[in-house]
């Protein structure tokens, strides 16, 4: 997450965020070299959050220790369920005795933000099991919690297995059960919803993810990694050694994009307003913000999308109250269907 301005001749970055794959599996020293390289290039304000993602069995006290040393102040644990069967079936190497164990060895660590990932709507998940890896999950009383619908990626063992009538498909009915079920739970504990898929306790929700939702520019680096930045999106080589070796040979270019980029596109304004609409949408507590959409575009918000905000307020999807646009909770399980309705409807 970087800005525009420049301090001490660096720009300034407000969140960094060691994600993708599993960057727990760095020993403490990498993980010092990179942040390190990321103080020497950008000016992070102090208590910056520095979050990094971290798989249960890849962890142990004195690592994390160590990262808390270094500079790392945020967890994100992937749990996923506390159900064996589901475990299996998404092919992680833990057991929920290990995703216990990392989770005290993280608190003894010292964090006191800790962001715990699970998967719902999964082929032969049940109300009762789901529910029971939110009461387990809560009985740690984490600061942050995400949820994800499982999604079928193609030519994968999952898509296989369910083409084969191994696994029966995903069914979108029960998984909206599971995240309603999900809703009234965490609400119950002290949880609040600022995202479709996150919730937190007041004060910690993920400044990092924001910025995608809001729209804001963020640096990707890294293979595989995609960045917007400087009126650009760009998405750089996802094989590792073709990311080193076009790092390792590039001279000085323009930036963004980096040597190791792919491919980059040009984000025009309509775009941008478009976008703006449909990630900040997703923030289910804030929404789009007339006043920031005006500053930012020089455009009002009604001008632009008024007719589209106007015909989703009268089927209840979306509420105006003059000060911001949001989703109606009854929106919260059909958001795709909504939001599709602003691509291409910009004035």
């Amino acid at each position: 997450m970087v800005g525009q301005s420049i301090e001490g001749g660096r720009p300034v970055a407000h969140t960094l965020y060691l994600g993708g794959g599993t960057p727990s599996l760095l020993t403490p020293g990498q993980v010092e070299t990179l942040l390190a390289a990321c103080h020497r290039h950008f000016s992070l304000p102090p208590g910056a959050e520095i979050s990094l993602e971290a798989n249960p069995g890849t962890v142990d006290l004195d690592r994390l220790r160590r990262l808390r040393e270094i500079g790392v102040n945020r967890l994100s644990l992937g749990v996923q369920s506390a159900q064996a069967a589901d475990l299996k079936l998404f092919k992680r190497i833990h057991s929920f005795a290990d995703a216990v164990d990392a989770f005290q060895a993280v608190r003894r660590a010292g964090y006191d933000n800790i962001s715990i990932d699970l998967i719902y709507g999964a082929p032969g998940q049940t109300p009762a099991g789901w529910e029971d890896t939110l009461n387990r999950i809560l009985d740690w009383e984490p600061e942050h919690v995400s949820l994800y619908s499982l999604s079928i990626e193609e030519d994968t063992p999952l898509e296989r297995q369910i083409e084969q009538g191994v696994l029966d498909a995903p069914d979108p009915d029960r998984a909206a059960d599971m995240y309603e079920q999900a809703q009234e739970r965490l609400s119950k504990a002290g949880f609040q919803q600022y995202e479709l898929s996150n919730w937190a306790r007041p004060g910690h929700e993920c400044q990092h993810n924001r910025q995608y939702w809001l729209n804001e520019p963020y640096l990707g680096l890294g293979a595989g990694a995609y960045g917007t930045f400087g009126g650009l999106r760009y998405w750089n080589v996802e094989a590792v050694g073709a990311y080193i070796e076009r790092i390792s040979q590039a001279r000085e270019g323009r930036f963004p994009p980096s040597p190791a980029a792919e491919d980059c596109e040009t984000i025009d304004q309509n775009l941008a307003m478009v976008e703006t609409m449909i990630l900040g949408l997703r923030l289910t507590a804030e929404g789009v913000r007339k006043e920031r959409f005006a500053r930012r575009f020089g455009r009002e918000i009604d001008a632009v999308f008024g007719e589209t905000i106007t015909r989703l307020a009268a089927q209840n999807l979306l509420t105006d109250d003059g000060q911001s646009v949001r989703l109606t909770r009854r929106a919260y399980l059909i958001s795709n269907r909504v939001l599709v309705h602003f691509i291409g409807n910009e004035d």
